[in-house]
């Protein structure tokens, strides 16, 4: 039985995990994968305060070493499902059931999909959704990117370092992401931006070959001939079965206390309705949602 169990190991999970050891609550944090969670992969990190430019990696790792060196508990499992029993939470795992007075979920989001047709199919075959992870395969080629948002438009950045051109496909005529990553886009020679289109196909057998795209002022249709495509349009919430209220998009509805609608029971991160998904914002999540849990395990 732990005081506090914390779901996910990215930075406000680990960051939840450092304010829960302070108050010396007797807590553990379970991930799925490995710690870091989805800024572990990126390239370049300019936006933390303290590090004007960092790797991801590099910065996830000084977070880890701060968690474990709190002595901090680690367990590799995935959660299934989380229930309440009278004051216990109960956690199902596939590494069987645990239970705490007070649970942290830090599950964060997963990529969007367009559902295009070849999409599905040509994942891993072309078809990406982490530049950092795999722009290397495309050294010295021409790629397109789909998206407008801060993520697109600084991967687009990244990737024009290692292919040869890449187009940006965007559906509106201007760019959502933050003034100055458009600017670092618009600025790149080998960065050409599409506007008013949006991808109707991903073409190829068992690699990808192409995408069409069609032009929405000019409704023509088109095809680009390309090896690899990056698709950045949102993300969802990672699934996870808890009886917490939910906004359409099935993100965790937290107050400014990081509270759901069942006590005991605190969102953070990607994983709740920020309006800012932020390493930052997830740390100050976190430190929020740990003080407030051990407030409540007092009481």
């Amino acid at each position: 039985m732990y005081d506090l169990i914390i779901i996910g190991g990215g930075p406000g999970g680990l960051t939840a995990g450092i304010y829960a050891q302070r108050a010396m609550l007797k807590t553990l944090l379970v991930e799925k994968l490995a710690l870091g969670g989805q800024i572990a992969v990126s390239d370049v990190i300019e936006n933390y305060p303290g590090f004007p430019s960092i790797s991801g990696p590099g910065l996830m790792e000084k977070f880890e070493e701060h968690a474990k060196g709190t002595g901090l508990e680690v367990k590799y499992a995935e959660v299934e499902s989380v229930t309440t029993d009278g004051d216990e939470k109960v956690l199902s795992t596939s590494e069987g059931e645990l239970r705490a007075k007070a649970v942290i979920v830090s599950t964060g989001a997963k990529p969007s999909r367009i559902n295009v047709p070849g999409e599905l199919e040509l994942t891993g075959k072309g078809v990406s959704y982490c530049a950092t992870c795999d722009a290397p395969f495309y050294r010295g080629q021409e790629v397109v990117l789909i998206g407008g948002g801060d993520t697109a438009v600084k991967e687009a950045v990244y990737l024009s370092k290692i292919a040869s051109k890449v187009t940006l496909i965007h559906r509106r005529d201007a760019l959502r992401a933050e003034k100055i990553l458009q600017e670092k886009a618009l600025n790149t020679e080998n960065i050409e931006i599409l506007w008013s289109h949006v991808l109707k196909e991903i073409t190829g057998d068992k690699l990808v070959t192409g995408v069409v795209i069609e032009d929405l002022k000019a409704g023509a249709e088109k095809e680009i001939a390309t090896e690899g495509v990056f698709i950045f349009v949102g993300t969802n919430p990672s699934a996870i079965s808890i009886d917490v209220e939910k906004d359409k998009s099935g993100f965790i509805i937290a107050n400014q206390n990081m509270e759901t609608s069942v006590k005991g029971i605190y969102a953070i991160g990607d994983a709740r309705n920020t309006p800012l998904k932020q390493v930052a914002t997830a740390v100050g999540d976190g430190a929020i949602a740990a003080f407030k849990a051990e407030e409540y395990i007092s009481e």
